[in-house]
């Protein structure tokens, strides 16, 4: 064991996370989301929700202040008028790390694409609809 490390960060999420370098994406993906068709780096977190994971993450993982956005999330298909909630919930989780946080809005596929390029994806089983998120990581200072 280790001290001061978020209990909910395995040691295989810790070794991703120590892995990843500069610009590197991290893709918290909720529990309908095709984590193993699109990356080959998953890690399971079904018994945890997204907002349980994204939290202690950014107590480690800086994120990319040289980037334009720094968070990406699915946007809600064209024609749906879902309003997901969980946003409001990541947005207070980065408004609290005082980690930069531009967010942008990606289009389902795109947003697929993305995280085939991802570095890795947490599949957890969030069972909130859009509630996908990518966070780029950035230089620990």
């Amino acid at each position: 064991m280790l001290k001061k490390i978020p209990k909910i960060i395995s040691p295989n999420l810790l070794k991703i996370l120590s892995e990843m370098g500069h610009g590197d994406e991290l893709v918290i993906a909720d529990g309908n989301f095709p984590s193993a068709a699109l990356n080959n780096r998953v890690i399971r977190y079904d018994g945890n929700s997204v907002p349980e994971l994204l939290e202690p993450i950014l107590e480690l993982y800086p994120l990319d202040n040289y980037a334009e956005e720094q968070v990406f999330l699915m946007g809600v298909s064209e024609g749906d008028p879902y309003k997901p909630v969980i946003w409001e919930e990541y947005e207070q989780i980065l408004e609290d790390s005082d980690e930069p946080k531009e967010i942008k809005y990606l289009e389902r596929f795109e947003f697929y694409e993305r995280a085939k390029n991802a570095y890795a994806v947490l599949a957890t089983g969030e069972e909130a609809l859009y509630a996908n998120i990518i966070i780029k990581k950035g230089v620990v200072k």
